[in-house]
């Protein structure tokens, strides 16, 4: 009967000390290099009181010209190792794992950060109220280059004291739309069957694998779906965790979803708060139903992130072996030490911020269409936590009474703030 607070160890060998896992939480706190600053050392030493097992950075991008938003950290011949170094040690105490993320944005790098994204093919994001640029197809040379730079990121974070990376090949990133018959268009060998869709990221994993070595721990964020018709399948999901059983990729955290249909942001309401399916609420975790799927074809450690906030469907899901790692976000922002009172027993549920951000409606929002309307909740929504992970980068504390209204005002659509915020990545 596998609990949260039971350990687990991973195929490399390296033991996590219990079942909770910070999910990866985009920071935008870095400096106009791209490079770790003092605050995500306050960040992180807010997180440290979480106790989680194992937590994951935000995006750590490979390539800066292509970021998923202003603020990114960036591992890319721009310096900053004694601050990734500082970094890595602020989120590794408590006997927490800390480990990198490490990503590229490809076409969703939006039109304030990137001119010309890159991309399996020249397809465009299509997102009411949303800026991006139509991207570029990548050549043979950008996609050496794409692996080079993963291959060089993992290096850099294994130098600088993480204890794993992830490489995320979901939420329509680079990884992923190579992945995506919708997105992937290619006539050779990176496009057509799932076996050349899915070539970039095993030769990425083959590459990192033999630059680590067999004892440091890799993981993959893969999508169960992207929930667009004609796209990434469950069932071409299931036929890439078979691949990277193969490579020996020691943990899969499944997600769903991109920025033109985000499933991933919402658990028991969509961003103009319909309510999901009695089952999906009752169940919490809505990515579950996946996990369950993917067992048949993934027997290795397996982390679900997205919904879970009571112990007891946490336990039930690890006593019958649907997962084996339960990713916490949302709650971590407004309350850090929330997972370890799971843990000790003093609490049985996590905190739902969440639940008071009411969407923001016509009255509030006359200027808008309906379409724009729902874009500017979705990143609202989003605006809300990253408005609360700068406070308590300045050392301050979350506001944790803010509106949707609110987050809005101070994020609008596509974080035209955030990128007047900070400088031109390459004012530098």
């Amino acid at each position: 009967m596998t609990r949260i607070t039971d350990p687990i160890t991973l195929p490399c060998g390296v033991e996590l000390p219990n079942r909770l896992a910070k999910a990866a939480m985009t920071e935008g706190l870095a400096d106009p290099r791209n490079r770790a600053t003092e605050r995500h050392i306050n960040l992180y030493n807010y997180w440290a009181a979480s106790h989680v097992g194992m937590a994951l950075s935000g995006n750590i991008h490979v390539d800066r010209r292509y970021l998923e938003r202003a603020g990114n950290v960036a591992v890319d011949g721009n310096g900053g190792l004694d601050e990734l170094k500082a970094m890595a040690a602020a989120g590794s105490q408590n006997g927490t794992h800390f480990w990198a993320q490490i990503s590229h944005a490809g076409r969703q790098s939006p039109a304030p950060i990137c001119a010309e994204p890159l991309a399996p093919s020249a397809s465009a994001v299509h997102m009411p109220g949303a800026e991006f640029n139509t991207p570029r197809a990548a050549t043979e040379d950008d996609i050496a280059d794409v692996i080079e730079r993963f291959v060089h990121a993992a290096e850099t974070a294994r130098a600088c004291g993480f204890g794993g990376i992830q490489v995320h090949a979901a939420h329509g990133y680079l990884l992923s739309e190579f992945l995506s018959p919708l997105t992937n268009q290619r006539n050779d060998r990176w496009g057509g069957s799932l076996e050349n869709r899915a070539r970039l990221l095993t030769e990425i994993i083959t590459r990192v694998r033999k630059a680590v070595g067999p004892a440091y721990p890799i993981a993959v964020k893969l999508n169960s779906a992207d929930f667009q018709k004609g796209g990434f399948s469950p069932e071409d999901s299931r036929e890439v965790l078979r691949m990277l059983d193969d490579l020996g990729v020691d943990l899969v955290e499944l997600s769903g979803g991109n920025y033109e249909d985000p499933v991933l942001l919402f658990g028991d309401k969509d961003a103009n708060g319909r309510p999901v399916r009695e089952s999906t609420r009752q169940r919490e975790a809505y990515f579950l139903d996946f996990a369950r799927d993917a067992r048949e074809v993934w027997q290795r450690p397996l982390m679900v992130t997205g919904g879970f906030r009571t112990a007891q469907a946490m336990n039930a899901a690890l006593a019958a072996g649907e997962l084996d790692l339960i990713g916490i976000g949302r709650p971590l922002v407004g309350d850090p030490s929330c997972t370890a009172r799971l843990l000790d027993g003093s609490a049985d549920s996590l905190p739902r911020f969440e639940d008071q951000l009411q969407p923001v409606g016509p009255e509030q929002l006359p200027d808008l269409d309906e379409a724009t309307r729902l874009t500017a909740n979705t990143f609202g929504h989003l605006g809300w936590f990253y408005m609360n992970l700068f406070r308590i980068g300045d050392g301050e504390a979350p506001a944790t009474d803010a509106t949707m209204l609110d987050s809005i005002q101070k994020f609008p659509p596509m974080e035209q703030a955030v990128v007047e915020r900070w400088d031109s990545p390459w004012s530098a």
